[in-house]
């Protein structure tokens, strides 16, 4: 997919993944994700055909509390992993972190509206700088989220260091299309209807055509597991989803 190089402040205008440096994508982030709170939650259902919660659930059944009985959703948004955590295991606490202050606002109203309260807290923190003691949580998660840091690897290595020895990281995350017949099914879905879609719905329709050009920028399984393994991780496992639309990693600390 090309996209001509603007520039990355103006709302609408967004360069290629591949046409910014760091400080770029994160400016870039920030703002896409302040513009779309309101519609991001229905988006996610309509546009996955609410695959992604049966992805997120996927992914929480696969994890173990053990130690601190704490887990930590990195990039949570709006919470939904953070929430459907908390409902599948009683006995836990939860943190999420989200360096947009904007996405936090509904994800708060959700866990009120669900009487989490009391379990579950969301705040403002930088993925890469996680604001938590060492060996503090027995999980850490995050779903599609990793896709939008420009440091992954830095990022990586702060999921591993907050776990406990034992505890796992679990990356949720969507994949470009990989076998040749299903590109020829799901690329044209995501380079020409999912913008289409998102415009009658987002006041910042340009957001999903960014959301479309990480994803075909996002490393395939091999290599992000490679990266898994550079940040620390062992025993790792791959999870393909819906016939390899989204992966579930997991990495050990």
């Amino acid at each position: 997919m090309e996209m001509k190089k603007k520039d990355a402040t103006v709302p609408g205008s967004y360069p290629a993944v591949t046409d910014i440096d760091r400080e770029q994508h994160i400016g870039m982030v920030r703002e896409i994700f302040s513009t779309i709170p309101g519609r991001y939650d229905f988006l996610n259902h309509l546009l996955s055909m609410r695959r992604d919660v049966a992805w997120r659930r996927f992914a929480i059944r696969k994890m173990r509390f053990f130690n601190t009985f704490r887990l930590l959703d990195v990039a949570t948004g709006t919470g939904d992993m953070a929430v459907e955590a908390a409902r599948t295991y009683p006995e836990i606490t939860v943190k999420g972190i989200d360096f947009v202050a904007e996405m936090l606002a509904p994800g708060k109203r959700k866990i009120a509206g669900r009487g989490l309260d009391e379990r579950v807290e969301l705040m403002q923190a930088d993925a890469t700088s996680l604001p938590f003691p060492d060996e503090s949580f027995d999980a850490a998660s995050i779903a599609f989220g990793i896709r939008n840091i420009p440091e992954r690897l830095v990022a990586l290595k702060e999921m591993r260091r907050i776990l406990v020895p034992g505890g796992r990281a679990f990356i949720l995350e969507l994949n470009a299309p990989q076998n040749r017949l299903w590109r020829k099914v799901f690329a044209p879905y995501l380079i020409r209807v999912l913008p289409r879609v998102a415009r009658i719905f987002t006041r910042n329709p340009a957001a999903y055509v960014y959301l479309v050009d990480s994803l075909l920028h996002f490393p395939p399984p091999p290599r992000f597991m490679a990266l898994m393994q550079e940040a620390g991780f062992s025993e790792l496992d791959h999870f393909s989803l819906t016939l390899g639309i989204a992966s579930l990693y997991v990495g050990k600390k």
